[in-house]
């Protein structure tokens, strides 16, 4: 992660394509990634929905003079308060000149929507996120997702095939160092 950037070029994908390639990488002491997992109960294979929104990112680079007086200050409130982060619309006293002030900065590209992911009907689709520091010796969570690495709350019928990578996966994230006994 950087400095107003939310969404990096270092990536872990699911499933490459061509249209989406991405450079391997290593994690190293010091990287501070933002860790966004989605989990469904079905198949795996969500599709955004056009099921309305209620988070959105400001584009940083884009610039466009609004029309509405609404939108106008909708702008200006979300560059004072959320200037590079996402926000959610529900935040706003006015909702109404918010939901007036979004629709007009969607259509001229300052605002970015996060989609709404749907699998098929019955199924289920969730979203962790959480920030993490890789440190020399152990990783930390810096924010959001505690409960994502505790094990026992996630249950699957899904097995994994390898048993090196099932050993992994099963080992503990943070190292648990030996304390030094002290001499008297």
């Amino acid at each position: 992660m950087k400095k107003h950037l939310v969404d990096g070029n270092e990536v872990i994908i699911n499933k490459e394509t061509p249209e989406q390639r991405v450079e391997d990488w290593e994690f190293a002491p010091g990287d501070i990634i933002g860790l966004d997992v989605y989990v469904s109960s079905g198949e795996g294979l969500t599709r955004e929905v056009d099921f309305r929104t209620t988070v959105y990112k400001r584009e940083m680079d884009a610039q466009y003079n609004l029309k509405s007086k609404s939108a106008r200050s909708f702008f200006h409130i979300v560059n004072e308060k959320y200037p590079t982060l996402p926000f959610s619309i529900r935040g706003f006293e006015d909702l109404t000149g918010a939901k007036i002030g979004v629709k007009e900065c969607v259509s001229h590209d300052l605002m970015m929507p996060y989609p709404v992911l749907s699998e098929k009907a019955g199924e289920i689709v969730a979203q962790f996120k959480c920030t993490i520091a890789v440190q020399p010796k152990s990783v930390a969570i810096l924010c959001g997702g505690r409960d994502l690495v505790n094990k026992d709350g996630l249950k699957t019928d899904k097995k994994v095939g390898n048993a090196e990578l099932a050993g992994l996966i099963a080992s503990d994230l943070w190292k648990k160092e030996e304390k030094k006994k002290e001499k008297k």
